[in-house]
C-alpha cells in the first residue's frame, strides 16, 4: 500500500474555511452588542466569551488557545491551554489567540472601536504571550524594513517615517492610547509638532488603523496589552506592515508569569514574525462603530447586520464582510 504523503504544514489552513472564523468573531459581537451602554463590563465580556465558545464548536479543528481570557484558575472559559473545536485529535491543529470582546469598557460605555478579533495559525506559529503590557511600535505598509525600532528614541523613530514617506516631521499622524501613563510621549510628540489620534481603547483597532490610508494615521505608539500585541501583529502579517514589541513588567510575579510560558529573554524586541509567522489568519467583527469596522445594528423585525473583515497572510487576501441575521 502506497505511504500517503505528509500534508505540507503551510497547508495546515486550507482546511479551515476562512469565512468560518468570521461566524466565530460574528457571534461573540452580537451577543455583546445587547450589552452596549448598559455599564456592566463583565456581563459584556461574559455574553461575548461564552457565544465565541459556542462558535468554536463548531468548527473542525483541534484548536488551542494559546492567547485567551487568562489562565485556567482565573478565567471560566477561553482560558490559557484550553482545546476547542468539534474535532479534537482529529481535525488540524491550530493554534488561536483571540479577545471575545476588545474593548470591554468602550462596549459598557457604548463608545467608540470595541471589536470581536481572533488570530489562527499552525500550531507553534503564535508567540505564547503573557497578560502584561507590551511597548508596541508600528507602521503601515510600504515602508522600507527596519524603518522603526524600539531602541531609537521616539523622534528618531517620527522622523525616519517621515523621511521615508517623503514629508516634514510635523506632518506625521501617530495613534496613542489616551492613558496618563503616555504622558511623557504625548508630550514629546507634542514638541515633534506630530498630530496625535488618542483613542479611549481598542489599541488592537488602533494598530491597524496605521495600514488604512482613510484613516490617515502613520503610526501607533505606547504601551499596551501584550496578548493585544500579538493580536495586532497576526493582522499585519495579513497586510504587511511592521511591527515592534518589548515585553514591560511591573514585578516579580510578572516576570516569573513570562518565564512560565517559556520566555527567558525578557528585554528581546519582537518583530512581526516573531509574534505571528507562518501562515495566519485574522478575523474580527465590530461591536460599537469604530475607525476599522461598524458596529452591530439591531433593526426592526429582529434583524441585525455586522460588519466584519478577515485577512490570511499566506495570499493577502483580505475581506470585508457584511452578514445580515435574524434575532434567532
Amino acid at each position: 500500500m502506497p505511504q500517503q504523503k505528509a500534508t505540507p504544514a503551510s497547508h495546515v489552513l486550507d482546511r479551515v474555511l476562512v469565512l468560518e472564523m468570521v461566524r466565530v468573531t460574528e457571534a461573540a459581537a452580537i451577543a455583546a452588542s445587547k450589552l452596549i451602554g448598559r455599564g456592566d463590563e463583565k456581563a459584556a465580556d461574559a455574553a461575548a466569551v461564552e457565544a465565541m465558545r459556542r462558535a468554536f464548536d463548531g468548527l473542525y479543528i483541534d484548536g488551542t488557545v494559546v492567547i485567551g481570557e487568562g489562565e485556567r484558575d482565573e478565567a471560566p472559559m477561553l482560558y490559557i491551554g484550553e482545546k476547542v473545536g468539534g474535532a479534537p485529535d482529529k481535525g488540524p491543529k491550530i493554534d488561536i489567540a483571540l479577545d471575545p470582546l476588545e474593548g470591554t469598557t468602550i462596549t459598557a460605555k457604548a463608545g467608540p472601536n470595541a471589536l470581536a478579533v481572533l488570530a489562527a495559525a499552525e500550531e507553534g506559529c503564535l508567540l505564547n504571550a503573557p497578560d502584561v503590557y507590551m511597548d508596541k511600535l508600528a507602521v503601515g505598509p510600504g515602508y522600507p524594513e527596519g524603518v522603526i525600532d524600539l531602541d531609537r528614541s521616539v523622534r528618531e523613530n517620527v522622523e525616519a517615517v517621515a523621511a521615508a514617506k517623503g514629508v516634514a516631521a510635523d506632518e506625521i499622524i501617530v495613534c496613542v492610547l489616551d492613558r496618563p501613563r503616555h504622558a511623557e510621549l504625548i508630550a514629546e510628540l507634542r514638541e515633534i509638532g506630530c498630530g496625535i489620534q488618542l483613542i479611549p481603547d481598542g489599541d488592537v483597532a488602533g494598530v491597524i488603523a496605521t495600514t488604512d490610508p482613510d484613516t490617515t494615521i502613520d503610526m501607533y505608539m505606547g504601551s499596551g496589552g501584550a496578548p493585544e500585541g500579538v493580536l495586532a501583529a497576526a493582522a499585519l502579517r495579513c497586510v504587511g506592515g511592521q511591527f515592534n514589541g518589548r515585553l514591560l513588567f511591573r514585578n516579580e510575579d510578572e516576570r516569573a508569569r513570562a518565564r512560565k510560558w517559556g520566555i527567558e529573554d525578557l528585554n528581546r524586541v519582537y518583530k512581526l514574525e516573531d509574534l505571528a509567522k507562518g501562515d495566519c489568519i485574522f478575523a474580527a467583527t465590530g461591536v460599537t462603530d469604530g475607525s476599522l469596522l461598524e458596529g452591530v445594528k439591531r433593526l426592526k423585525g429582529g434583524r441585525m447586520t455586522t460588519e466584519s473583515v478577515v485577512m490570511r497572510a499566506s495570499s493577502g487576501t483580505v475581506r470585508w464582510v457584511r452578514g445580515e441575521h435574524r434575532l434567532d
